[in-house]
């Protein structure tokens, strides 16, 4: 396994990290960051075997976020694959000062960065072929959707936690809504447009609310990112072309609570369900992603499922677990 330019990550031990340049966009310099799990003594000394014993996994996150989710890197691992997360630019470790936090005028834009990280990836195991099961949440999930249909042979399987596939409004109202964000995105793509977070989804994560997990609020305000045309835009756009079909032919697992709570006042019952998006809405619409699609619906999961209470991570976990015995050999 190569070391050159890994560093000790904010993580702390056995986290690592390597910095990706992705050379400059109009805001100067990009880079993208990815994260790894370096083996332990117990790892080592672990048997092999396990569902995912020759798989590479790279985690992709939602907007207004980055990987911390050490839990999930540690169960996924658990089942034998090698775990690593990716940080897109202007996300996270990724993140500039001289960036607009998140910001991209086409998703497609992140190949760059997936095909970084696919090479960092590699060069652990050169010579080897090895299964890829990308994993991505929210906004991640849309991404690595339309990346894998752009790039079928290289992706195994693919798993989905909440993945924004539709617009909260559903398709009907996407079409309402989109022609006026397209327009606004041409005129000026980097306007402030209204804040529409109330943080209802911190509140069910965060330790320092309702939640269990602490997390850097730098990379994860409160409130999330300020929101521009010119990115929603570029998501709309993804939306779209999901509900064209997207054709994928490997295995996919999506998760998903089993209710959403999209409502202008906190409410107890939040912290038992999605309150980023309309669930049942993505559901319908993940039967747009290929020829097997498995939807799980979580009970009482959260809008990131892996920051559930414990008893939905394990049903999530065991999802996964159940599920990879379809991927192909």
């Amino acid at each position: 396994m190569t070391d050159a330019g890994w560093h000790e990550d904010v993580l702390g031990p056995p986290y690592e990290r390597l910095e990706l340049p992705l050379g400059e966009d109009a805001e100067g310099p990009v880079v993208a960051t990815l994260v790894r799990r370096r083996r332990t003594m117990t790892d080592r000394l672990r048997p092999h075997a396990g569902p995912l014993h020759d798989v590479d996994v790279l985690y992709v996150h939602g907007w207004s976020d980055y990987f911390f989710q050490t839990e999930l890197a540690e169960r996924v691992e658990r089942l034998g694959a090698r775990f690593h997360a990716l940080d897109l630019r202007k996300y996270g470790r990724s993140l500039r000062p001289h960036q607009t936090p998140g910001h991209v005028g086409d998703l497609a834009t992140y190949d760059e960065d997936i095909a970084a990280a696919l090479d960092a990836i590699r060069a652990e195991h050169p010579g080897q072929r090895r299964r890829l099961v990308p994993m991505g949440h929210s906004t991640g999930g849309l991404t690595l959707a339309l990346w894998a249909a752009r790039h079928p042979a290289l992706v195994d399987g693919l798993v989905l936690n909440s993945p924004w596939l539709e617009f909260q409004a559903d398709a009907i109202g996407r079409a309402v809504v989109a022609p006026v964000i397209k327009l606004g995105a041409k005129r000026n793509p980097l306007a402030p447009m209204p804040a529409v977070d109330p943080g209802f989804y911190t509140r069910t994560v965060s330790s320092s609310a309702e939640g269990s997990w602490t997390y850097d609020q730098r990379w994860r305000p409160e409130r999330g990112f300020p929101l521009h045309p010119g990115w929603l835009a570029a998501v709309f756009a993804g939306q779209e072309r999901v509900a064209h079909g997207l054709g994928l032919t490997v295995p996919v697992l999506v998760m998903l609570s089993d209710k959403s709570m999209l409502q202008p006042r906190w409410n107890e019952g939040m912290s038992h369900a999605d309150v980023a998006l309309n669930v049942d809405a993505v559901a319908r619409r993940a039967l747009s992603l290929g020829d097997e699609v498995t939807v799980r619906r979580l009970h009482g999961a959260l809008h990131d499922v892996v920051l559930s209470a414990a008893p939905v991570r394990e049903r999530a976990y065991d999802a996964v677990e159940r599920w990879s015995a379809v991927l192909p050999r």
